[in-house]
């Protein structure tokens, strides 16, 4: 079964964006697959911004995202693109850092204004680094998101979105890693 790592690029510690990838991973996780979550804030400020990639918490989250056969990024929308902490991370990968790999893009705001974020500001991203295959992705309005005590829900209309997404995805991994290569024979 494939294994799955979800890169959240919130620098809020009570984010509605791992919020939804959590939800994203427990669908996954009871589909069979093998998940993580990376929350960039985590790392350290100092090795991230520096592009440190020899200390170990940064050369862990990079060696978990080279592992991975499938990826969700998952960020909050500021000024119409995904987060600068997000960025700095993708900008530690090297240019081939998600060749082979299926990635599923999610992205949260407060309006709809905001969805060709995922369009036009994400998916370029992920293409360059080498991405086998970007998912169609979801955006979700924050007010679709509630967080409290516990894992924190998502609207029913927002959830049933987000799902599909989520299967696409899953459906994308699992021909990824059935498919053999085509034996050739000569005539």
């Amino acid at each position: 079964m494939p294994t799955l790592l979800a890169l959240t690029g919130s620098p809020s510690p009570h984010s509605r964006t791992a919020v939804v990838a959590d939800h994203v991973l427990r669908r996954l996780t009871h589909a069979g697959f093998d998940t993580a979550h990376l929350a960039v804030r985590e790392l350290p400020a100092a090795d991230l911004l520096s592009a440190r990639r020899g200390e170990p918490e940064i050369r862990r989250a990079l060696e978990a995202v080279a592992q991975a056969d499938g990826i969700i990024v998952a960020t909050p929308v500021y000024k119409a693109a995904y987060t600068g902490l997000l960025k700095a991370f993708l900008d530690l990968l090297p240019q081939d850092g998600l060749a082979g790999k299926t990635v599923l893009p999610i992205a949260t705001g407060g309006s709809l204004a905001h969805v060709l974020t995922l369009d036009y500001a994400l998916r370029p991203v992920l293409a360059a680094l080498g991405a086998r295959h970007v998912t169609a992705g979801r955006f979700v309005l924050d007010s679709s998101v509630e967080r409290g005590a516990g894992p924190g829900r998502l609207r029913p209309e927002a959830e049933l979105d987000l799902f599909q997404a989520v299967d696409e995805f899953a459906d994308a991994l699992n021909a990824q890693t059935s498919a053999a290569p085509l034996a050739t024979t000569a005539p």
